[in-house]
């Protein structure tokens, strides 16, 4: 998801709705909404996928003159699958059956994707990579779901998602087909849950997982494994409800798994066996116990074919050659033509121009929409984030109050100047710091975007805005909660306008930290490094504050730290926020009622001599 994420986030193709694709010579079926009526034929003819390595530096060091070479995954894969069946592609560990799936479905770079190998209904993908990522549905090994959403929740949101042409009534309708489709009426109203929150089982976290990428209907079902890490019964239950839906709907269902029990074999309709990349057998399994008994092989009684012939798998390699004679005939006669390299580059130059002229003119109301759906979620799994709710709230009252516990009534004197910075410092530092507990449910999350926005649900940029939108509210809530014991029993500048000022910085400030949170969270790979990133991040910025270390102090190379710190402008806000209408104020005497610290003294110590605070804020 990462890969796709990333080389199509610029594309204004990446987020349009399934029904909004085309492609090259597109039969009349394929662009219609009800494809699973009609017969629809996948071809993969000498499909290869190479994968360059790039040393590491201890690497590049001790091998100058060597270069890592390039790791052949696939080796000129064809076969070819037909609506209302299911294929199976098995090997051993590292054949590159994900790497199969990944390549069909689009889930590559486009520099890596072969335009000329994969065809639907004998119409070329010239296109890109995004447009099989809208012709089929792909579902990942691991179920990322939003454990604190229901069921039927959870389809209804990828339903507004994918399906922006539809109204709600037909969306809903839409939803509850599917649930009872996928046998998840009874459990309609449950929540998915995770580890950690009690949710529905296994099996049907599975189910559910299938139905978030079939919301759309497409024509070709991919699925990575969807049998792993579920016992036999569940796992025969996933593979019977895949061949209902091949049969019932016309679809046609790929899928990579691992010793397939003896039940589930006989939904299964061929098997493309692998082997280090390269093709040992496409067809069915009796043709396969043929080809095995051919080379002088006898299988036993308690293994299946297919058992057997992970067992013999050198022996089926070596044979390959001799053996794709009597493969299936419907497997390789209905190829279509070989297309030159010449006449796939002049045709998908042509789609691109083609659709540099098709850009849409419904990109603000979709954007308006994703934003407002996206809001609905958010405030549906923040409210029932309890934890979130509760640490949040506590935080703020308990700091504010003990705050305001060691700073009661400070003095109008020197010394409650340099408290009244050490209040402002430590304030600041509490705040930026007390959103470190938001990182497990953003990593969490992290999982469900690159998912939901590599299969174009939404921008990446509307689910910033929606995120924003909700947690305003409830921040600014958290702001006052700790802004007004603070203010008023520490005693700083009694004005209500400061006030008012003091709680809107403050609710900058814990916007502003997670904004920081969300956005390390993005580059980190899980919660331990996240949290030392946060650790070391924000100690880096308090110590260039300029309240440690004045600004002229600094080493040269070490002055950008005080310009990009986020201590820096909000330190200098309060404090101007506090003496700006005191500036006349004397704070200190000397003996013959001379003022020797005054409130523009303060200011003009900190390089204030100007009111900042809204190019500050």
């Amino acid at each position: 998801d990462s890969v796709i994420l990333f080389s199509t986030s610029s594309s204004p193709q990446g987020s349009t709705s399934p029904s909004s694709s085309s492609y090259h010579s597109p039969p009349p079926s394929l662009s219609s909404h009800h494809h699973s009526r009609t017969s629809h034929k996948l071809t993969v003819r000498n499909l290869s996928y190479t994968i360059h390595l790039k040393g590491s530096i201890p690497d590049s060091f001790l091998h100058l003159a060597q270069k890592p070479k390039p790791v052949e995954v696939l080796k000129s894969v064809s076969f070819v699958a037909r609506s209302s069946e299911i294929v199976a592609i098995l090997g051993p560990s590292g054949t590159g059956k994900s790497s199969l799936l990944r390549i069909i479905s689009g889930r590559v770079n486009d520099k890596d994707f072969d335009p000329c190998s994969i065809s639907i209904d004998d119409h070329l993908m010239m296109r890109s990579p995004d447009q099989l990522r809208k012709i089929c549905g792909f579902v990942a090994q691991e179920d990322n779901l939003l454990p604190l959403l229901t069921v039927r929740e959870t389809l209804i949101f990828s339903a507004k998602f994918r399906l922006k042409e539809m109204s709600s009534k037909e969306k809903e309708e839409r939803v509850e087909s599917l649930m009872q489709e996928l046998g998840l009426l009874h459990v309609a109203d449950s929540f998915v849950g995770d580890e950690e929150n009690r949710g529905i089982s296994g099996g049907e976290r599975k189910r559910v997982s299938i139905g978030v990428d079939m919301i759309h209907d497409p024509p070709i079902l991919l699925l990575d494994e969807p049998t792993s890490g579920l016992d036999s019964s569940s796992a025969l239950q996933v593979i019977e409800l895949l061949a209902s839906m091949a049969k019932a709907r016309g679809r046609t269902v790929l899928l990579s798994i691992h010793q397939p029990s003896y039940r589930i074999l006989r939904y299964i309709s061929k098997f493309l066996l692998l082997s280090h990349g390269s093709v040992v057998h496409n067809g069915s399994l009796e043709l396969l116990e043929e080809n095995i008994q051919r080379l002088g092989f006898q299988i036993p009684t308690q293994l299946n074919a297919l058992e057997f012939a992970m067992e013999i798998m050198p022996a089926l390699e070596a044979s390959t050659p001799k053996l794709t004679v009597v493969e299936d005939k419907d497997s390789y006669e209905s190829y279509p033509r070989v297309w030159s390299d010449e006449e796939c580059n002049r045709i998908q130059q042509r789609d691109y121009d083609d659709d540099d002229k098709r850009m849409g003119n419904f990109w603000f109301f979709s954007n308006l929409l994703e934003i407002m759906f996206l809001c609905s979620r958010f405030w549906k799994i923040i409210y029932r984030t309890k934890q979130l709710f509760l640490a949040r709230t506590m935080q703020a009252i308990v700091g504010g109050l003990g705050l305001a516990s060691v700073y009661v009534k400070v003095r109008k004197d020197e010394e409650g100047v340099a408290e009244r910075l050490g209040l402002f410092a430590f304030s600041l530092s509490f705040l930026l710091s007390s959103t470190v507990e938001a990182l497990p449910i953003y990593l969490q999350e992290r999982r469900v975007l690159m998912k939901e926005a590599s299969r174009g649900a939404y921008k990446i940029s509307s689910y910033m805005i929606a995120n924003t939108i909700v947690f305003m509210p409830f921040l600014f809530a958290v702001s006052i909660l700790f802004a007004v014991p603070v203010y008023w029993i520490v005693g700083l500048n009694p004005s209500i306008s400061a006030f008012a000022f003091f709680t809107f910085v403050v609710w900058l400030i814990i916007l502003m930290a997670s904004s920081l949170v969300l956005f390390l969270s993005a580059i980190s790979p899980d919660f331990i490094s996240g949290n030392s990133l946060i650790c070391t991040v924000l100690g880096s910025f308090f110590l260039f504050s300029g309240y440690f270390i004045p600004k002229d102090n600094i080493p040269k190379y070490w002055l950008f730290m005080y310009y990009v710190s986020l201590y820096r402008y909000p330190l200098d806000t309060l404090l101007t926020n506090e003496y700006w209408s005191l500036r006349n104020e004397c704070f200190s005497w000397r003996p013959g009622n001379m003022c020797i610290l005054s409130g523009n003294d303060v200011l003009k110590s900190r390089g204030l001599e100007k009111d900042t605070r809204w190019i500050n804020v």
